[in-house]
């Protein structure tokens, strides 16, 4: 059975220690004294070792060292920071770095003496331990011993969970476990600033309560680390530290941690991990994650001096964070889809289309490679599930986008009731993720589009108004439908009232400029449309004058305005005629090369004059 003998005790500047002698014949063993007045310090010893707890200071000699759970923000060796499951920091008497062999370098000279506040600066704001092992297996040279002790010891200390937690029993237990010696005894010291850790008991229940201090609990935080006499630096760390370790926001610094630690060593980024720094940190913000968790990590490790893989459009760099942001849930990061988000991808969707950019496409398929694999190798069906919400809006997407611009540009559409419930559906969803998203997505960008004419822009205005008034149950979808397709009837009659009465008067324009000339022709036309069975009423009245007036812009422009854009190379002669005749630019595209063939111009010179290039 294993015995051991624990002590307690505080100093006058009120560092409270624990000592812990463990192992073989401790308590046959005299190995301890303590002493009083000046000499007031407790003395720990073995053969060729010693560790004496004085009153401002400690002092040692022999073999071991001193570890403690590494603080968030402190500086931190990039090996170990790069090593995810490192926690702690080890040091050992006598030991260096040396960095041109990357190695640790030993000597003899382990003797030393150490201040209560650089211990505390150095190491753990709170807690820290020191040791030294009598074995057999420890002797020699104290170089040798060093280095033997690291060997045995270093990867399980730096690793224990058991530091952290302030477990000594469980680190007696490793220590003494990995020493392989029944006969070795354990000296373990444990030194605590009781201010700092008053300090961090405080601001730590104040701070998991909501995850934020407010004004009046800032107060009573400043106040307590003034009178315990807690410098501004120590509070820093000590609060960093505290927030890192909250459960929802550990996950998230940490794989931020690791992108750029693996960035580092490379001295690269590619966008995929920018991506996913930017979702992190976005992710932080939603959850209330501080800033100050963030600056020690790109300080440390100097993101701004990778290189930097091409840039792409901000939109879908937006795209890939938020799509890679979906796997994070493989670290237990809850990153969910937000309808904000939903509301970034759509518009990114539109501006790609708008682009005509692909890349939009190539990053989605990426993601949905990534989310097979990852549902093959295991993960998580919500992630398929979350993939398969994005796609499903992006098809009720498509769907909408095409069937109105249909509607908007297309002539002789076929609309029916069952198009619009699905506009109504895919309104109450868009809507649903913001209001008035519907008409923003699908119908603001129409009206500034420059070749919609006249009936495509009433059927849009006929159909929105018409969908609001069905959702509020005052309009029937049968009585929308009607809307429309008496638009598209009219629209029908005048395309057809226009190609007749321009081939009848082609050549004989001069006979129809009267009121009684255009009423002869209008019967003409009637008769006939309904002797080939393409009309069954009457010709309305202000159809038939507006056919006779579209007409004229026609001639107009073929005969005067477009020889004279050849001629003068005067492109916005033709942008200010367009503008305000209202004519239909896809017809007078058709009409401009009708004009071309009929005068053998090469349609690329007017092409060239139209693009301003003369």
């Amino acid at each position: 059975m294993r015995k051991d003998i624990r002590l307690h005790g505080i100093t006058e500047q009120g560092i409270e220690y624990y000592v812990f002698l463990a192992g073989a014949e401790v308590c046959e063993r005299f190995s301890y004294s303590f002493g009083d007045g000046e000499r007031d310090e407790a003395r720990f010893f073995s053969p060729g070792n010693e560790f004496v707890i004085g009153k401002r200071n400690i002092s040692h000699r022999g073999n071991g060292g001193s570890f403690c759970e590494y603080m968030f923000g402190i500086d931190q060796p990039l090996p170990d920071l790069a090593k995810g499951d490192v926690l702690n920091r080890l040091t050992m008497y006598g030991a260096h770095y040396a960095e041109q062999s990357s190695s640790l370098q030993f000597t003899d000279r382990t003797e030393g003496c150490l201040s209560y506040e650089k211990i505390f600066f150095d190491g753990n704001a709170v807690c820290n331990y020191f040791f030294f092992i009598n074995s057999a297996l420890f002797s020699g040279p104290l170089k040798k011993q060093q280095k033997e002790l690291v060997r045995i010891l270093g990867k399980t200390i730096k690793r224990s969970e058991a530091v952290g937690k302030e477990d000594e029993n469980l680190i007696i237990e490793q220590i003494l476990a990995l020493v392989q010696d029944p006969k070795a005894q354990l000296f373990l010291f444990k030194l605590i600033n009781s201010n700092h850790r008053k300090y961090r008991d405080l601001f730590r229940k104040l701070y998991y309560a909501n995850k934020k201090i407010a004004d009046q609990d800032f107060s009573e935080l400043t106040e307590l680390a003034e009178s315990l006499g807690i410098d501004s630096y120590q509070q820093e760390r000590i609060r960093v530290d505290v927030m890192y370790k909250h459960r929802d926001n550990k996950s998230v610094v940490d794989e931020y941690k690791s992108i750029l630690v693996s960035c580092h060593t490379r001295g690269t980024i590619n966008k995929m991990e920018n991506a996913r720094l930017t979702r992190l940190k976005t992710l932080a913000v939603r959850t209330k994650i501080p800033d100050a968790l963030f600056y020690p990590l790109d300080e440390m490790l100097k993101k701004d001096k990778w290189a930097v893989t091409a840039e792409e459009h901000d939109y879908l760099a937006e795209v890939r964070q938020i799509l890679e942001g979906m796997f994070l849930r493989e670290r237990n990061i809850d990153n969910r889809i937000t309808s904000e988000d939903m509301l970034k991808l759509l518009h990114a969707k539109q501006l790609a289309e708008e682009n005509r950019d692909h890349a939009f496409e190539e990053i989605l398929l990426d993601a949905g490679r990534s989310c097979d694999e990852r549902i093959r190798d295991g993960a998580d069906m919500a992630l398929l599930e979350e993939f398969s919400s994005i796609i499903t809006y992006f098809d009720r997407y498509d769907s909408t986008s095409s069937t109105i611009n249909k509607i908007a540009f297309m002539e002789n559409i076929r609309i029916s009731e069952e198009m619009i419930r699905s506009f109504l559906g895919s309104k109450r969803e868009f809507d649903g993720l913001k209001e008035g998203l519907f008409e923003e997505l699908f119908v603001a960008g129409l009206f500034t589009n420059r070749y919609l004419g006249k009936y495509g822009k009433n059927k849009i205005k006929t159909l929105i108004k018409g969908l609001r008034l069905v959702e509020e149950n005052r309009l029937t979808i049968s009585a929308l439908l009607e809307q429309l397709l008496a638009i598209d009837r009219e629209e029908s009659l005048f395309l057809l009232l226009r190609d007749h009465v321009r081939e009848r008067i082609r050549n004989f324009y001069s006979r129809y400029t009267t009121r009684a000339h255009q009423e002869e022709l209008k019967q003409e036309v009637t008769e006939e449309l309904r002797a080939r069975k393409l009309l069954a009423d009457d010709i309305p009245d202000a159809l038939f004058r507006e056919t006779i007036l579209t007409i004229k812009k026609e001639a107009m422009y073929l005969h005067t305005i477009l020889p004279t854009i050849i001629d003068e190379k005067n492109v916005s002669l033709r942008e200010d005629f367009l503008e305000n005749s209202g004519l239909d630019r896809f017809f007078v595209e058709e009409l401009e090369r009708e004009y071309c063939a009929l005068n053998c111009i090469d349609p690329d010179q007017l092409a060239r004059i139209l693009r301003g290039q003369g």
